[in-house]
């Protein structure tokens, strides 16, 4: 009779992309079908006929275009590097937490980030690039020095994160209203791709914004926590102030001739601006359930860049 392998035993002889693909799914190519029974929360204009339905492109081998891979793996660099380079600013966030119970909280977000970055990284494995040259590469590390700093919508150094990844996150408070804010401005960013016609890329959104939702989750219970303490009500407001104009800025330029590629392409849903109304409707929703005010965002659509990226 042979005897069972422990847990620990048996994970470590998994490969690693074994386990990732345990949890979300294959990322060469798969014949599985999408997970269509959530349904999303908004309904996709039809101004834009897209070629490509949910799913229907099963993997690199089915690629239609060069047109199409070129646009797919600048979406997925820009959340590959993105993802990245928003769990390493999380790292030393994890030292702020009050109490145990935070810290495996933060842990366990920032363990999140970096498995949604691997994850994103395979699928550009296998489309071609070379990640690890791009690790060599760029410094996913580098953050501003001055937490106060305003850099608009510019990119700093010559990787793809969005650019809210150079600020640092100084505080406790400015780690939820992170979460608040920049998470749930890459949830709705990400469901405009769960239907993506990259089959793979749709199949391991749905482990990824399941976290993120529960990202999103901390990030409300604290906020309504501390702006409905008087003790710690201008703090929290102070950090929705300068969270919630730099998570306005990620979402790109409205009507871009960029966007009607990848929706023509079937990689997204709707217009850059679209979006950023859904999220701002829903971040007032919340500010007046928590007695917070939302900031004015006065926008230079000049200076706005042309796309958004998927975050997450």
């Amino acid at each position: 009779m042979t005897q069972d392998k422990g847990l620990f035993e048996t994970d470590l002889e998994k490969p690693i992309s074994e386990r990732m693909e345990a949890e979300y799914g294959e990322t060469r190519a798969t014949d599985a079908p999408l997970e269509m029974r959530r349904k999303l929360s908004f309904e996709a204009k039809e101004d834009i006929e897209p070629l490509y339905g949910p799913g229907e492109i099963k993997g690199p081998e089915d690629i239609p275009s060069e047109e199409y891979r070129e646009n797919l793996i600048n979406l997925l660099m820009m959340q590959a590097d993105s993802e990245l380079a928003g769990a390493l600013g999380y790292v030393p966030c994890i030292r702020y937490a009050p109490t145990v119970e935070e810290y495996l909280a933060a842990a366990m977000i920032t363990k999140d980030e970096f498995r949604h970055a691997r994850v994103c990284y395979k699928l550009l494995e296998y489309l071609g690039v070379d990640v690890d040259a791009r690790m060599r590469e760029h410094d996913f590390t580098l953050r501003l020095d001055a937490d106060d700093a305003n850099i608009g919508t510019t990119r700093i150094a010559a990787d793809k994160r969005v650019n809210i990844f150079y600020y640092p996150i100084p505080t406790w408070t400015d780690f939820i209203m992170f979460q608040f804010c920049m998470d749930r401005g890459a949830g709705h960013q990400l469901e405009d791709s769960l239907e993506s016609s990259y089959r793979p890329w749709a199949r391991v959104m749905e482990g990824i914004f399941r976290e993120e939702m529960f990202h999103i989750a901390h990030g409300d219970s604290w906020v309504k926590r501390l702006a409905q303490d008087p003790k710690t009500h201008d703090e929290v407001q102070a950090a929705l102030n300068k969270w919630y104009p730099r998570t306005m800025n990620i979402f790109g330029r409205p009507n871009s001739p960029r966007n009607k590629i990848y929706r023509r392409l079937g990689l997204k849903k709707r217009d850059n601006h679209e979006v950023r109304l859904a999220f701002a409707n829903e971040v007032r929703q919340r500010c007046q359930e928590f007695g917070l005010d939302v900031p004015p965002w006065t926008p230079d659509w000049g200076k706005l860049p042309e796309e958004a990226a998927v975050v997450g």
